[in-house]
Order: structure tokens, then C-alpha cells, then sequence
């Protein structure tokens, strides 16, 4: 599955609308359902889309972020405040649109890796699960480096085009870049 897609299954389009009072309607078991509902409808990797009854605009990014919120509120968050910091930095940052991309893929390729374990970890016995743990944190230290490494390394490569590029165009209009 991509990431950049809401779903995997082959299921019809779920539609949830929201309605003025904050409230979500599942269009598809006629019945209102809470954030913690949807988020359920996220992890089983069902299609859907949220809907505001009056506009008709898709909100779903909107709801997925209030659900990302609720979890980072709940005592067990994922991203520090200097992570959050930066995040916030790149909005209107020319960088911007690079950044969701090189999210997206380092994230694919999480859920790749993850993917992969499971598969290959199928016939465990309990002893050597016992083994695998023992070896777990510098086993995935070393494969995330590997590809922290790969994701610099492209991030440099950006950079060096991007001032390639910046060098060229002042230079077409007679501007030598003192960067």
C-alpha cells in the first residue's frame, strides 16, 4: 500500500459526514461514530471520507490531524516539541513541498521493513523471540542508520540542485549568488 492512499481494501468508499455539531455520520451503517470509531476505520485500512454536510468539502485530512492530536495529548506521543517546532518551520519554507514527499517515503519504507519482519518471523519459537529481543535495538538502529544515511544523503543532493539552479537563474539576470 501506498501511504499516500486512505485504504488498501477493495470495499466501497465509505462516506462520513460531519455535521455543524461536531458530530461524524457513517453513511454506510447509518449510525454516528466518535473519532476513536474512524481511527478504528485507519487501522483496518478501510476506505472512507469525511465530508462537511454543509460545504460538501472533503475534511478527511482534518479529522485524521485531530485524531493525531488526540494521541500525541494521550500521554504517549511520537513527536517532540523540537520535531514539531521544525514541522511547523517548513510551512511557506520553499522546502515545503519536498518535505511531505521525503516524509511519505521514509514512512513507506518503515511499514516496508515492518512488513518484512513480519512475514519472516512467522515460525518464532518463544526462545527465540527471547534471542531476538537481546539483538533488537542495535539490529534496528543499524538498519534505520542505513536508511537515515540514504535520506541525507538525497537531502544534500536537493540542496546542491536547488542551489544549481538558484545559481543559474540569478545568473541569467546578470546576479551573482554570494551564498
Amino acid at each position: 500500500m501506498n501511504i499516500g492512499t486512505t485504504a488498501e481494501s477493495d470495499g466501497p468508499l465509505r462516506i462520513i459526514k460531519k455535521y455543524p455539531n461536531r458530530r461524524l455520520y457513517d453513511t454506510i451503517t447509518s449510525t454516528y461514530i466518535t473519532l476513536a470509531e474512524v481511527k478504528q476505520l485507519v487501522m483496518k485500512r478501510e476506505p472512507f471520507e469525511v465530508r462537511d454536510v454543509k460545504t460538501g468539502e472533503d475534511i478527511t485530512r482534518s479529522i485524521l490531524l485531530q485524531i493525531i492530536l488526540e494521541a500525541e495529548a494521550s500521554g504517549s506521543p511520537m513527536f517532540t516539541a523540537p520535531v514539531l517546532e521544525s514541522l511547523i518551520r517548513f510551512y511557506g519554507h520553499a522546502m515545503q513541498g519536498f518535505l511531505g514527499g521525503y516524509l511519505e517515503k521514509n514512512i513507506q519504507t518503515l511499514i516496508d521493513v515492518q512488513t518484512r519482519f513480519a512475514e519472516q518471523s512467522k515460525g518464532f519459537t518463544p526462545e527465540m523471540w527471547s534471542k531476538f529481543s537481546a539483538l533488537q535495538s542495535p539490529v534496528l538502529q543499524a538498519m534505520m542508520g542505513g536508511s537515515l544515511d540514504q535520506s541525507k544523503s538525497l537531502l544534500a543532493q536537493v540542496q546542491e540542485q536547488m542551489q544549481k539552479q538558484t545559481d543559474q537563474m540569478l545568473g541569467a539576470f546578470g546576479i551573482k549568488n554570494n551564498t
